[in-house]
C-alpha cells in the first residue's frame, strides 16, 4: 500500500470506530494497481455528512449537497463522500437529485468505468464488483453497466474515455466505443470549460498518438470548439513525437498545423476559453516557431523571445523535422546574455528625458531598443554611466541634438 493510503488509514479507522464503513475509492485505487504514483486519495463512506462532522473536528463543506466534505487531518485535506445513488440526468451533465445510501456496491454502480469502480479497505483488500481488475489486466476501458446509459447520464464521460486512452494507453471496449461514437452529439450540452479540461489532459497524455485517431474515428472532434473539419490537422498532430511537450506546446503545434495567423489563433483559443496568459504564451511560441523556420537563434532573438518561448519553439521545430531537440546550447546562450529582459537595463525613460532634455515621445522606445541591442551585442556595458556616454557619442556622430 502506497504512502498516501497509509497516511489516510487513521481516517478510515476513525469512521469505522464510529460504526460506519469507509473505503478508498476511485482513481487512486486504479492507479495503485497500475503501479502509478498516487497524488491524493478519495474516501467513500456510509456515514452521512452530519455524522462525519461529529467524528472529525476540522471539516469544510466542500460539496455537502452531493455528500462531500473536506476533512483536515495532520495538515492534509481529504475529500470524504457519503455513498450515494443518482437520479436521471436530464441535461446530460449532472443528476437531477442525489440520494445518500449505506451500500458500497450501489455507490460503485453509479461510476463511469469499471477500472474506476473499485474500492480498497484499510488493509489493502480490493472490492471489485464490476471486474475492474480484469479491465486493468486487459488494458481496456469499459463502462459500468450499459455504455449508452453512462454516456447519457454525463456526456463528458465520452471525453474521459478518450483521455484515459491517452494517459494509460488502454483500448476502448467495443461496446463502449460504439456507444461513445453514437452519442458524441451529447457533448454539445457540455460546458466548454469541462471539455477543455479533458482535452488538455488528452493532449498531455503519453499515448496521445493513440487517442487522437480514436477521437477522429468516433467523430468527437466535430463537437469540440473549432475542430470540425480539421481531421488532417489532428492526424498530423497525432503523428508527431510530442513526448514531454507542455500543454502550451501542444496547443501551439495544433495552431501550426491549422495554419492560423495570430488573430485567427487567438480567436480559436478563445473558443476554448483558455486563460489570456496561456493564449498569449501559445501565440508567442507560434510566432517564434515561424522565426526559427527561417533563421537561427542569436543573442537578440534569444532575448526578445525569452528563454521559455525559445526552447518551446526549438522543441517544436525539431519535432516537425522528426528530430530530437538538443537544448543545452540554447540554454547556455540565454544564460550568457548580459540582460535577460528590459527591466534589467540600467537606464529608463526618465534617464533619457533628463540627459537629452526632450519631451516624452516615441523616441524613448526607439532609444531603449537601440540600447538593448548595443548591450546584447557587447558594444556597451550595462551601466548608466557607460550607456550615457555611448548615447552621447552616437548622437554626436549622427549630428542629432
Amino acid at each position: 500500500m502506497q504512502l498516501p493510503f497509509l497516511k489516510a488509514v487513521p481516517l478510515l479507522e476513525a469512521i469505522e470506530t464510529a460504526g460506519f464503513d469507509a473505503y478508498f475509492v476511485g482513481g487512486s485505487v486504479r492507479d495503485s494497481l497500475l503501479n502509478r504514483k498516487i497524488a491524493d486519495v478519495d474516501i467513500a463512506t456510509s456515514a452521512l455528512p452530519a455524522e462525519l462532522k461529529k467524528i472529525f473536528p476540522r471539516t469544510v463543506d466542500l460539496g455537502i449537497e452531493h455528500g462531500t466534505i473536506l476533512v483536515l487531518y495532520n495538515g492534509v485535506p481529504y475529500e470524504i463522500t457519503t455513498f450515494r445513488t443518482e437520479s436521471q440526468y436530464t441535461d446530460h451533465r449532472r443528476p437531477d437529485s442525489v440520494e445518500f445510501i449505506r451500500s458500497l456496491n450501489e455507490d460503485l454502480k453509479r461510476r463511469d468505468f469499471t477500472m474506476n469502480a473499485m474500492a480498497m479497505d484499510k488493509t489493502g483488500n480490493i472490492i471489485d464488483p464490476f471486474h475492474g481488475t480484469v479491465s486493468i489486466r486487459d488494458q481496456q476501458i469499459k463502462t459500468v453497466g450499459k455504455a449508452s446509459d453512462r454516456f447519457g447520464e454525463d456526456a463528458l464521460r465520452i471525453m474521459r474515455a478518450l483521455r484515459f486512452v491517452s494517459q494509460l494507453g488502454f483500448s476502448v471496449e467495443h461496446g463502449t466505443f460504439a456507444a461513445l461514437k453514437k452519442q458524441g452529439h451529447l457533448l454539445e450540452s457540455i460546458a466548454v470549460e469541462r471539455k477543455t479540461a479533458e482535452f488538455e489532459k488528452l493532449l498531455a497524455g503519453k499515448y496521445v498518438s493513440k487517442a487522437l485517431p480514436l477521437l477522429l474515428e468516433a467523430g468527437i472532434h466535430s463537437y469540440l470548439p473549432g475542430l470540425a473539419g480539421k481531421e488532417e490537422c489532428l492526424t498530423d498532430l497525432a503523428r508527431c513525437g510530442t513526448a514531454g511537450f507542455t500543454i502550451e506546446e501542444m496547443w501551439s503545434l495544433l495552431l501550426y498545423f491549422m495554419n492560423l495567423n495570430d488573430k485567427e489563433a487567438e480567436d480559436f483559443l478563445r473558443k476554448w476559453k483558455l486563460p489570456v496568459k496561456k493564449m498569449k504564451h501559445c501565440i508567442h511560441i507560434l510566432k517564434w516557431l515561424g522565426f526559427r523556420q527561417g533563421d537561427n537563434w542569436d543573442a537578440e532573438s534569444a532575448y526578445h523571445s525569452g528563454k521559455s518561448i525559445m526552447l518551446s519553439a526549438e522543441r517544436i521545430f525539431h519535432c516537425l523535422a522528426g528530430e530530437e531537440a538538443v537544448l543545452h546550447k540554447l540554454e547556455a546562450l540565454f544564460d550568457s546574455l548580459p540582460i535577460k529582459n528590459s527591466s534589467e537595463l540600467d537606464v529608463n525613460g526618465n534617464d533619457l528625458i533628463s540627459w537629452f532634455d526632450r519631451k516624452p515621445g516615441p523616441w524613448i522606445k526607439e532609444a531603449v531598443s537601440d540600447i538593448e541591442k548595443a548591450v546584447l551585442l557587447g558594444k556597451v556595458r550595462n551601466t548608466k554611466a557607460e550607456i550615457k556616454e555611448w548615447l552621447l557619442k552616437c548622437n554626436q556622430s549622427s549630428g542629432k541634438d
